[in-house]
């Protein structure tokens, strides 16, 4: 095959990996669009129902542990190991008879899934160049949106064909057909054979001298001495929890307080995530354009960054609007805001860290992400029945202006 059919070569790569995180987040978010009929069935409370997510956020805080992983033994084989990993542990979801059981499947689950976002930014930092890594960002993060969009019709389909632990069965089959494909098609473009020398040249030409990597082990403790590491870790720590809750609370909102039917949240609950989509093509764009009118690449993403901080303003309003249309619309308008904001600050690590780094760094700061995300997690479930949703939505305004404070505040580029 000719080098002039393969020049897009990794655009192929970081579609597949693109596939993977829809997946992941297809067999994450299986749990919240069951837990209506799951709850009822097994006697399962809120609070107890907030153990179990704090259960997969509690073990997906070990992302560093997934990034370290596969900085030492490969992209390849280390992704492969944790994506069938995931894909067993949830098809045994379906065993589980207890909210004990189902609390330790998520850890172990959100123990493997740790390794998609580490993966996905390892993928963007060795195929491309600097100019095109925010829009392969953009790319790889559709598949977080795009696998909580497909949950919901093909979970309730599951469910109204079959029973609520045939959901776990399917999407966990889908994550081996996944592995298959990806060892049979992807490899790192220094080995890969279908690599033009002219594609390669591309690559390389596009990226940092002062980001290559000096071949060793990264070193935990010297990136927590970084300023930049924290100037991305703590935007992650307050903006996260937003995404968690469009995936395990949304469901329930719908059901007890706007009084969705299994069928309404099959119809409308993917809306958000379909929104989120576009927000992962919106926010590169952005960083694009500003770079065009002259501003530098970590400015324009601090840019994006605050824009969909911005739009983030309307979620304040879920719990005000009587028309539960009307809170779905602005649930949509959330995901399409923080997509937008937070593909820019994931990326960033690939923008601010060596290539040896970069995994470890985007786990690590996986890691803070999560961790707000259990924090909003635990206390929906401990305060709903008492305060309800309307000041968590609130609050999650407020996070994400901090957290484009925090990113201008903190974040230094470094020089080439």
């Amino acid at each position: 095959m000719s080098g002039s059919r393969i020049r897009g070569l990794r655009w192929w790569m970081i579609g597949l990996i693109m596939l993977g995180a829809v997946i992941n987040y297809l067999t994450r978010s299986t749990l919240a669009v069951a837990a209506p009929t799951l709850l009822t069935e097994l006697h399962i409370s809120t609070r107890e129902y907030s153990y179990i997510t704090a259960a997969f956020q509690g073990m997906i805080m070990l992302q560093p542990l997934c990034g370290y992983v596969l900085d030492v033994i490969g992209l390849k084989f280390g992704f492969a190991m944790f994506a069938a990993a995931w894909s067993v542990i949830c098809m045994a979801h379906g065993m589980a008879t207890n909210w004990q059981t189902l609390a330790v499947l998520r850890g172990l689950l959100g123990l493997a899934e740790g390794s998609a976002n580490p993966a996905g930014m390892k993928a963007v930092s060795i195929w491309f160049p600097a100019k095109e890594r925010g829009m392969a960002g953009g790319i790889f993060n559709i598949g977080a949106s795009f696998g909580s969009m497909l949950a919901p019709p093909l979970v309730v389909w599951a469910i109204l064909h079959y029973n609520w632990q045939s959901a776990f069965v399917i999407t966990g089959a889908l994550g081996l057909v996944w592995v298959a494909l990806w060892l049979l098609l992807y490899d790192a473009p220094a080995r890969h054979r279908r690599l033009s020398a002219e594609e390669a040249r591309h690559i390389a030409a596009g990226q940092e001298q002062h980001l290559e990597g000096d071949g060793k082990r990264p070193s935990l403790i010297s990136i927590l001495k970084m300023r930049n590491f924290w100037g991305i870790a703590l935007p992650r720590f307050l903006a996260d929890p937003a995404w968690g809750t469009l995936s395990f609370w949304v469901p329930l909102y719908l059901t007890t307080v706007r009084h969705f039917d299994l069928a309404q949240i099959a119809m409308f609950a993917w809306l958000p995530f379909l929104a989120a989509d576009l927000g992962c093509l919106f926010g590169p764009v952005v960083v694009l354009a500003l770079q065009k009118r002259g501003v530098r690449l970590i400015n324009a993403r601090r840019g994006a960054f605050t824009l969909g901080a911005s739009m983030m303003m309307g979620v304040a309003f879920v719990g005000y609007v009587d028309s539960p249309y009307a809170a779905i619309a602005l649930l949509s308008l959330a995901g399409f805001a923080h997509q937008t904001l937070s593909v820019t600050v994931i990326t960033m690590s690939s923008d601010l860290f060596r290539r040896n780094e970069v995994a470890t760094v985007a786990g690590m700061c996986g890691t803070f992400g999560n961790f707000g995300l259990l924090l909003f997690s635990l206390l929906i479930g401990g305060l709903m029945s008492t305060i309800g949703y309307t000041p968590f939505f609130v609050s999650l305004a407020v996070l994400d202006l901090v957290a484009a404070v925090l990113l201008w505040t903190l974040v230094r580029e470094k020089n080439a």
